[in-house]
């Protein structure tokens, strides 16, 4: 009997709605940890203001692109700028990776009638977490190279590399050997990833549009609603792949 992308989402959506109050607690928690991270290596407010003084050439920055705003920078405010970004960068891995290994042990535990919740998912995953770091780390940086390139490129190789998670988790294998078993797969059922893929990416676009809207809320507030959110669409995302992947074992 043929997989098709209609049975997957019907079944995905089933084990989020089933699962919901686990999987709410552990987008929050990880949303949590991610912006707890983001503001203890964010450089402070006098860091920060730089940014935004002492620099008349940033005045106006319409028409330009980022690297043109960059080279208009003084090496100070490029060096906060820096700090900014890999602050960001780093509390936003650590999050997703607790997600995603909290998610598939979840997942996993679940699916083998054994009874569990957020913070015992997450504490199943601890063993697997430093190969789902390394894989994730080298994974993003390949996306985003990517993206800078071409968007194009960037696209294919997160559909590429879409099950590696999955397969580092449930079948313990390395991490060049899940990334080559993810492209081998996801290219074979393109069918099945890419729109999923691709309504993932538009889901997380929505998202980030949604900031404007929420300004009744604190910013620490509303950045935790909103990477809740997003991490609820990456865990309805994982339980799909999930399903895919156990099926085409199967």
């Amino acid at each position: 009997m043929p997989i098709t992308a209609s049975s997957l989402y019907r079944d995905s959506f089933n084990f989020l709605r089933n699962q919901l109050g686990s999987i709410l607690l552990l987008a929050l928690l990880t949303a949590f940890i991610t912006v707890i991270l983001n503001h203890a290596f964010t450089p402070g407010s006098d860091q920060i203001s730089l940014l935004s003084s002492g620099n008349d050439a940033l005045s106006d920055t319409t028409g330009m692109s980022i690297q043109q705003i960059i080279q208009q920078m003084t090496p100070e405010q490029q060096m906060v700028l820096l700090k900014v970004s890999a602050a960001a960068t780093f509390s936003a891995l650590i999050g997703n990776v607790l997600l995603v290994g909290g998610m598939l042990m979840l997942i996993q535990q679940v699916s083998q009638g054994v009874r569990t919740s957020a913070l015992r998912s997450i504490g199943s995953a601890a063993p697997i977490l430093p190969r789902l770091l390394l894989l994730m780390l080298l994974c993003t940086i390949v996306v985003q190279l990517g993206l800078t390139l071409f968007i194009v490129p960037g696209i294919v190789i997160a559909i590429a590399v879409s099950l590696a998670p999955v397969i580092t988790a449930s079948e313990k294998v390395g991490i060049f050997r899940s990334i080559k078993l993810s492209a081998k797969l996801a290219f074979a059922n393109t069918r099945l990833i890419v729109p999923a893929i691709m309504l993932w990416l538009a889901a997380k676009m929505l998202v980030l549009l949604a900031v404007s809207h929420l300004k009744f809320l604190g910013p620490e507030v509303a950045t935790i609603v909103l990477s809740a959110v997003s991490n609820l669409i990456s865990a309805y995302l994982l339980i799909y792949l999930f399903r895919l992947y156990s099926k085409l074992r199967s």
